[in-house]
């Protein structure tokens, strides 16, 4: 099904909006299209007992699906819990990892949680995403108290969703479109242009090695899009 709404390397409209809750460090909703995640961090003042000690923090993400954020029915609770929302937890919270020092946080936990209102396709790529917002936004609320001299972010990190449809390469696949690919790969990245993170699989035939490349050049140039919606979002007050 050809897409008419958009180019192959067009992604979806895509909106950022901090500070939507009081109560977390960090609050953001991010929007691809119709995907909504509720992303909040939560700074925790310890950490895990196999941490204790050592003078290092650590930052840990959970992901769920609320039981009316699919079209398909109501999804149970008891589902964050299991094989897929753990999956995506543990990308996400490596992700995070990955742009933080966690020696600078100091003996302190970091829980992100992503929460999806509304699914249609690219909830991982879009938690991780807003995680990164909410994650900064906890770390310059330290700094803002007094708690940190410095921010402990070491970087920047975002995702976006690739796939090939009726063999076309698209980026930021919607639900119809994800449903049907053919290829369906996810990418996260480090603004210094390292892969985080690369998830792709065959639904049917494999792929080549060439259209690997092509998926990740889309993918990237998708992503440094996303760090720049990212750097204008954290510049707003």
């Amino acid at each position: 099904m050809p897409r008419t709404d958009r180019t192959a390397e067009t992604m979806r409209p895509i909106q950022i909006r901090r500070h939507y809750t009081k109560n977390p460090h960090g609050s953001v909703l991010i929007s691809f299209g119709d995907t909504v995640v509720l992303c909040t961090a939560t700074v925790d003042q310890g950490v895990p007992p196999w941490l204790r000690g050592g003078g290092r923090g650590w930052v840990t993400a959970e992901y769920a699906m609320l039981p009316g954020s699919a079209s398909g029915g109501r999804i149970s609770r008891d589902a964050t819990k299991k094989g897929r929302a753990l999956e995506i937890s543990r990308l996400i919270g490596r992700s995070l990892r990955s742009v933080i020092d966690l020696a600078a946080l100091g003996e302190r936990q970091v829980i992100v949680d992503c929460d999806v209102i509304q699914a249609d396709g690219g909830t991982r790529t879009a938690a991780v995403t807003g995680g990164y917002v909410a994650l900064h936004d906890a770390m310059s609320g330290l700094v803002a108290q007094g708690v940190l001299p410095v921010s402990p972010m070491a970087g920047q990190c975002a995702a976006v969703s690739v796939g090939i449809v009726e063999g076309v390469p698209l980026v930021d696949l919607c639900y119809i479109e994800d449903s049907s690919a053919e290829v369906d790969l996810n990418l996260v990245m480090k603004d210094g242009g390292g892969i985080i993170e690369l998830q792709g699989t065959a639904e049917r035939e494999p792929f080549s090695r060439g259209l690997l490349d092509t998926m990740l050049d889309m993918g990237q140039g998708a992503i440094q899009e996303l760090f720049a919606l990212q750097r204008e979002a954290l510049a707003r007050d």
